[in-house]
């Protein structure tokens, strides 16, 4: 009972939260439209700026991180792939009719996504995968503010899962005990390491956005989006005009000597395959 209550309450907190986000209109109500917008990519990567830009467009609607979803992907992820997939169909398909997301195109950005996007794409054959990459560098520096992987932190996310040095299920198997020991700076370069890679190891299409190149050419990366999503350009390069770089590069400032060499011992050869050891 403890699991249907908590299930219930989850998806009350999506519907109320997703219905003020657009008018209620005859599209609303209308037949589903299938082509989801999956943006995924490690937390602090710009996942958000990106999901909330895709849905300003017109015909779509960001749906934000859907609750019950972003709670049942670590339970669900090591599943087999049509089990997972038809769970992530039940959860966004109740979560759309409850919340009237009908005939409007709508853009998913839960990150755990990342670790499952075959399943996905399984569950919604027409959806297309938008990649938010960033600096694993600048990313350690947000989740070190955020404290999400802290030592001590004995929070819990809005969705349920706990904060703090545990081992999530993407940790690899043979190095869960290894997880909690380690720095708050390595585990945030850990968890930036294992989601990007998995969407790069996916074997899904995606669309990769830079956050650095996203914040110095709004027009170049919106023109390719809009082709690649099939949506309207100049809303598109309009929405990512609020895109800015102040953040680029903050961990020379902000991560000490210790702590960037715990990031490159956990991630220097993602680091590297991306170009940004590259970068001065």
């Amino acid at each position: 009972m403890t699991g249907l209550l908590r299930s219930t309450e989850l998806q009350l907190r999506a519907t109320k939260r997703i219905l003020p986000k657009a008018p209620l209109s005859r599209r609303r109500f209308g037949r589903r439209d299938d082509r989801f917008v999956f943006v995924v990519g490690s937390p602090r990567s710009g996942t958000t700026f990106m999901g909330e830009s895709i849905g300003s467009v017109p015909g779509l609607l960001d749906l934000g991180e859907v609750e019950p979803l972003k709670d049942a992907i670590r339970r669900i992820a090591h599943l087999d792939q049509a089990v997972t997939a038809g769970e992530i169909r039940r959860l966004l398909t109740r979560a759309r009719r409850l919340s009237f997301v009908g005939g409007i195109r709508p853009v998913e950005q839960t990150p755990e996504l990342a670790h499952v996007l075959p399943a996905a794409l399984e569950a919604f054959p027409e959806a297309r995968v938008v990649h938010s990459v960033r600096d694993g560098r600048d990313v350690v520096c947000s989740l070190l503010e955020r404290g999400w992987l802290r030592a001590g932190n004995d929070g819990r996310d809005y969705a349920g899962p706990p904060f703090g040095p545990r081992a999530r299920f993407w940790v690899e198997e043979e190095r869960r005990d290894e997880f909690p020991q380690v720095s708050d700076a390595r585990r945030a370069a850990w968890a930036w390491r294992r989601y990007v890679t998995a969407v790069r190891t996916s074997g899904v299409p995606v669309t990769e956005v830079r956050y650095e190149r996203l914040a110095a050419d709004p027009e170049g990366v919106g023109t390719e989006l809009a082709e690649a999503l099939d949506i309207s350009a100049p809303h598109m390069i309009a929405a990512l005009q609020k895109a800015h770089g102040e953040s680029i590069g903050r961990y020379a400032r902000d991560l000490s000597e210790e702590e960037l060499k715990d990031v490159l011992d956990e991630a220097a050869g993602l680091l590297d395959e991306l170009g940004y050891l590259q970068r001065v």
